[in-house]
């Protein structure tokens, strides 16, 4: 995959110097650039991909029951809404990378030492505030390459899904150890590398957007319909992603949606992004089939088969189909905001949508510890629904550059 070009970004680089890159030293800027972007997600994978199978020993170390520990969803939700509001003012200010990075080096310490729990409970919140600005910035970087920012933010995403596929692996292990935070001792080495990185490859400049003021440009972004329909999308689907992520087989889940935002690339180009993303929907929920009462084929295989591997096999197999989802909405936002705006509203679609990774876990969590684990299923099927409704009434107009 080749990368298209280096971003332009502003402060403290020699201008002429840019200019007189050759088109070969330019190319390899933008593929270190790009790598450096991916990384950035990698973290965002890590984290989301931790929680759940950590939460059970999160309960038995701090003696609360699941209301008490949900605080932390709660209070990480609180963090990414956080964040996704300030990204637009401190992303111009600060620096790509620079906030997102430090949040998460503060948050990780905080979480180490297994310190009490209310403790633990506000370095959720750095840490949403951390996340948001980062899948902010990440997905505004790709969303602005002028060639192949499709393909690209698959690949991106896809690194997403790798990380999120290892860390329920060593979580897991972690969670049957006496030193069980120490986990979050492997997080910090990864937010250290992520800041060194940003700060070598990005030397804190910040992305050139002209056009408005700060102020101008929010209330702007905010007026936006299709803006807040996206982040409602958005925020539904990541939802979906972490419940069933930390409510079954992860690893296979994540695996499958790896797999999906890279396999499945070729067909997002054969039919079209907006009308691929229904038949991925459909097919997640399941085929209506008489014979089966009308129940999706997929989900039911989840809900009903008692078998490990059946399970993890059909878990896999939505991961796959609901993996694209996500690039692609990032993608039909690159084609319909104005440029000068696209970095700020794309940053407020991916960070209050992953307030969803929060919101949506603790909403099942409680519904599921009240009426049994066999209320989780409907509840999904009915959160995907709800998706291809979202997307359907989302604006097809593209944008007037």
């Amino acid at each position: 995959m080749a990368a298209s070009r280096a971003i332009g970004f502003s402060g403290g680089g020699d201008i002429r110097a840019t200019l007189a890159l050759s088109p070969k030293q330019h190319l390899k800027n933008s593929r270190i650039q790009f790598a450096s972007v991916c990384w950035c997600i990698f973290l965002a994978g890590w984290n989301d991909g931790s929680t759940g199978p950590l939460l059970p020993r999160i309960q038995k170390v701090y003696d609360v029951g699941f209301a008490i520990v949900s605080l932390l969803f709660v209070f990480a939700c609180l963090g990414f809404v956080g964040g996704a509001l300030m990204n637009v003012y401190l992303t111009d200010r600060l620096g790509f990378g620079t906030v997102c990075s430090l949040c998460q080096i503060v948050a990780y310490t905080l979480q180490a030492p297994a310190l009490p729990f209310p403790v633990f409970v506000l370095s959720y919140t750095i840490n949403g505030v951390g996340m948001a600005l980062q899948e902010a910035q990440a997905n505004g970087y790709v969303a602005s390459l002028e060639k192949n920012a499709a393909t690209q933010m698959g690949f991106l995403h896809a690194a997403y899904g790798a990380r999120a596929l290892a860390s329920p692996l060593v979580a897991t292990q972690f969670a049957q150890r006496r030193h069980w935070s120490f986990h979050y001792l492997v997080s910090l080495g990864l937010a250290v590398s992520n800041a060194a990185l940003l700060s070598v490859v990005f030397k804190f400049k910040t992305q050139d957007e002209t056009g408005a003021s700060q102020d101008t440009k929010f209330r702007q972004i905010m007026g936006l319909k299709s803006v807040r329909l996206l982040a409602f999308f958005v925020l539904v689907y990541v939802g979906v992603e972490v419940t069933i992520g930390a409510g079954y087989v992860s690893s296979g889940f994540f695996g499958g949606m790896m797999v999906g935002r890279v396999a499945l690339l070729w067909l997002n180009e054969k039919i079209g992004e907006r009308r691929v993303l229904y038949l991925y929907s459909a097919l997640a929920i399941g085929q209506v089939s008489p014979r089966l009462r009308e129940c999706g084929v997929l989900e039911l295989i989840v809900w009903l088969v008692p078998s490990l591997i059946g399970g993890a096999i059909a878990v896999s197999i939505v991961g796959v189909l609901l993996g694209p989802i996500f690039p692609i909405a990032m993608n039909h936002a690159a084609r319909v905001f104005p440029r000068w705006l696209l970095t700020g509203a794309i940053g407020w679609i991916a960070g209050f949508g992953q307030a969803g990774s929060a919101l949506i876990p603790f909403v099942t969590g409680t519904l599921s510890s009240r009426f049994g684990i066999k209320s989780l299923q409907p509840l999904l099927m009915v959160m995907m629904s709800i998706m291809i409704i979202l997307w359907a009434l989302v604006p097809r107009a593209r944008r007037a550059d």
